[in-house]
């Protein structure tokens, strides 16, 4: 014969399997697809690029005897402690280091990549992975600059960078209409302007552009542009530039994976850093 439990164990098994959905529903909402696929990252983990193969796939590989254009990397978490002595010996003279994602993360390598890059002769800068879905532009903005994504003058400092592309986390555009999406963007880079008295690079891919903005073209005569193409050639560019400044052709690059070549030698380097 069955045995019966009493009202009130029902009742604290009940509140207690209640409690455990609420835990879940609220894990959901704060990072949606936090209990998806396998394949979803953890919150943090996304850097430059991140997912230009998926999307636009990986091409051919560019002409390696273009010497006048500077060589640059980017960095994140994922490279751990970089040997800056290396890469400065095999030709690179620039980098970006991530600093922040959403209003959540600081790269916990940020130290060592960025006064690194400085030390041994690098102009560096920052960049902030941007997540539209969990705060503001405005609010994001001065995290990133609040945490290593803000600018000094004297020649040796990058403006930041806006890294604006695939939402490793969830939806592509992050949940925002194109229009919703262009003011998030206009928020973030006024806030930056005001905060550093610089204009933030826009790195971001042509067809996530097209897509989640509608293929804006209001940010070119302002914003320098950092286009990421796995191939021969930069391609087509978003609407609004006429010319990008930055180039990301490989995510398998000796060393560190990520090189990036400049629009220009060296000296123009300089020039973007002084702004």
């Amino acid at each position: 014969m069955p045995v019966h439990r009493s009202g009130t164990t029902g009742r604290s098994r009940l509140a207690t399997a209640a409690g455990t959905l609420l835990s879940v529903l609220s894990l959901l909402i704060t990072y949606p697809g936090a209990a998806g696929a396998s394949d979803t990252p953890p919150r943090g983990s996304a850097y430059l690029g991140m997912g230009v193969i998926a999307h636009d796939g990986l091409g051919g590989t560019p002409r390696a005897n273009r010497a006048a254009l500077a060589e640059g990397v980017d960095v994140s978490s994922h490279q751990g402690n970089v040997d800056w002595t290396a890469l400065w010996s095999s030709g690179v003279k620039w980098a970006y280091v991530k600093a922040t994602e959403g209003n959540y993360y600081k790269n916990p390598y940020y130290a060592q990549q960025y006064g690194g890059s400085h030390n041994i002769g690098m102009i560096r800068g920052a960049y902030h992975f941007a997540t539209p879905d969990t705060t503001t532009g405005t609010a994001q903005a001065d995290f990133f600059v609040n945490n290593g994504g803000g600018w000094t003058s004297g020649g040796k400092t990058l403006p930041g960078v806006l890294d604006i592309e695939w939402n490793p986390y969830g939806d592509d555009c992050f949940d925002k209409t194109q229009s919703g999406m262009v003011t998030w963007i206009r928020d973030f880079l006024n806030r930056y302007k005001a905060r550093t008295g610089r204009n933030a690079v826009i790195y971001t891919a042509t067809s996530w552009w097209i897509q989640c903005t509608g293929n804006h073209s209001g940010f070119g005569k302002t914003n320098p542009l950092w286009i990421p193409s796995y191939d021969t050639t930069p391609g087509t560019l978003p609407a609004g530039w006429i010319y990008h400044t930055m180039w990301q052709y490989t995510s398998s690059g000796p060393l560190v994976g990520d090189r990036d070549r400049f629009n220009g030698a060296y000296d123009r380097v300089v020039a973007l850093a002084k702004g």
